[in-house]
């Protein structure tokens, strides 16, 4: 039944291929403990304390909540999936809930240093240098993730509604607004990759690595790392503090919290509502530091 379950989300449900792994990582090692604890073959016969022994093994190696939970959710979809199938009577999964999790405060980049970096930093006037900046620009400026700018086309860029078409998680697409002067940037690229390829370059993507083919995530976590080490001592600096550093300022700016879940892509208002904390302790600073009463 598993490989009917992960046939199920590749094709039906059409999932991304990283997640499709995860799915199929998660069942093979809950698969192992099954055999190994309890000699069982079948994980549909899993009763819900040998699902919940799984789990405590799971903790006490140590492994954190965040991934714990994500093969939770894995074995939820799973066997929700044999109870439509009716290849068992009860799902064992009802008893089990998810970890606690401290949430995280996103990681983001102060406006200042993001307008020195956009602004004062000089870029070269070439191929090289006009991507690099276009790959800042458009991830700052649209809050895409690192595998939608990577994938991004050039049809997707429309260049009369100012606006470009990401194809998002589970193949979901939006459509988002983006500034003139990105646009005017992008122009400037297209021009110096045809001085710098002329008819070899990919004639699909927008963003190609320097041997003019389809970019790669390393090389686009590479560009950020370095061009961010310019303006920041963040400890962290790669393309998701970016979509951060875009959600952060568009909410402290007064954007509204549904458009911003839109724009980002996200599936539930609860995902967007992590930059809200970010917002608060702004305002709290912001209290402690003017107001006669504060402190």
């Amino acid at each position: 039944m598993v490989s009917l379950f992960l046939e199920h989300i590749r094709y039906e449900k059409r999932l991304s291929h990283h997640t499709l792994t995860a799915y199929r990582t998660d069942l093979d090692q809950f698969q192992t403990y099954l055999k190994n604890q309890y000699e069982l073959e079948q994980p549909e016969q899993a009763t819900f304390q040998q699902i919940r022994s799984w789990i405590v093994s799971l903790v006490e190696t140590g492994l954190d909540k965040t991934s714990v939970n994500r093969k939770i959710a894995t074995l939820r979809s799973f066997y929700g999936f044999l109870l439509r199938r009716k290849a068992i009577e009860t799902d064992p999964m009802l008893k089990v809930s998810a970890l606690k999790t401290s949430k995280k405060v996103p990681v983001f980049v102060e406006e200042k240093p993001m307008e020195t970096l956009l602004d004062d930093v000089d870029f070269p006037d070439d191929f090289k240098g006009l991507r690099d900046k276009l790959v800042l620009e458009l991830l700052y400026g649209t809050g895409i993730r690192l595998a939608e700018l990577v994938g991004l086309k050039l049809a997707d860029v429309n260049l009369y509604e100012k606006t470009i078409t990401v194809l998002g998680k589970r193949n979901k697409h939006r459509i988002i607004p983006v500034p003139n002067p990105l646009f005017l940037l992008i122009q400037q690229y297209q021009q110096a990759k045809e001085i710098e390829f002329g008819a070899k370059a990919d004639p699909v993507y927008l963003i190609l690595s320097d041997q003019g083919v389809k970019a790669y995530p390393v090389l686009i976590q590479r560009i950020v790392k370095r061009y961010l080490g310019l303006v920041t001592t963040l400890e962290k600096k790669s393309p998701h503090v970016l979509r951060h550093t875009y959600a952060t300022h568009l909410l402290n700016r007064g954007a509204d919290l549904n458009a911003i879940k839109d724009l980002l892509g996200h599936s539930s208002l609860a995902a967007t509502q992590i930059y809200t904390h970010t917002t608060i302790d702004k305002l709290k600073k912001a209290y402690n530091q003017a107001h006669p009463k504060a402190g």
